[in-house]
This record gives structure tokens, C-alpha cells and sequence, in this order.
């Protein structure tokens, strides 16, 4: 059988990080910079499984465990403070969001 090239998996990293760090720069919606932020952790995971797999160590998965723990309570305390903020300002939009004034 074919073994897909360490290469192609870390070009496809490459690509999906990418994306999530455009997705952060030049969105203004929280929830979209928010998915972006998982976008980037979910291509770090992909980049520590290519290489452990690679290596024939287990302890890049492992890793990417302790990772995706994170990024779950990540994902849950972001969505918690972005419904609080939506509550309150009735918006999601990073542009007319400016929790200073009152």
C-alpha cells in the first residue's frame, strides 16, 4: 500500500493554519475568530500526529490530546464571553464592541 509523504501533511497544515490566521486578522465577526483560533490548534494537531507518526513515537499523540483539552475548554469559555458580550451589546461585530464605555 501507498503511504501518503510527511510533506503533503505538512503542506495541508501549512494551508489550514494559514487560513485561521487570515480568518483572525481580517474578520471582525467573534464567533469566525473564534473558529479560526480552533482552525489553527486543529493544524498544529495534524502537524504533531504527521510527526509522530513519522517518528514512530506516540508521544506527539499524546500531545495532541492535552491539545484538544484546551481547545475544548477554550471554545467554551470564548462562547461563554461572546454570549455575555452579545447580551449586553447586542452585537458580535469586534468593530462596535467596546466594553470600556458604558
Amino acid at each position: 500500500m501507498m503511504e501518503i509523504p510527511l510533506s503533503w501533511y505538512l503542506s495541508l497544515s501549512g494551508v489550514l493554519f494559514s487560513i485561521g490566521v487570515m480568518g483572525v486578522l481580517f474578520r471582525s465577526n467573534l464567533i469566525v475568530i473564534l473558529m479560526s483560533v480552533e482552525l489553527m490548534l486543529n493544524a498544529v494537531n495534524l502537524t504533531l500526529v504527521a510527526f509522530s507518526q513519522y517518528l514512530g513515537d506516540v508521544s506527539g499523540q499524546i500531545l495532541v490530546i492535552f491539545v484538544m483539552s484546551v481547545a475544548a475548554a477554550e471554545a467554551a469559555i470564548g462562547l461563554a464571553l461572546v454570549i455575555a458580550i452579545f447580551r449586553n451589546k447586542l452585537t458580535v461585530d469586534i468593530n462596535n464592541i467596546n466594553l470600556f464605555k458604558h
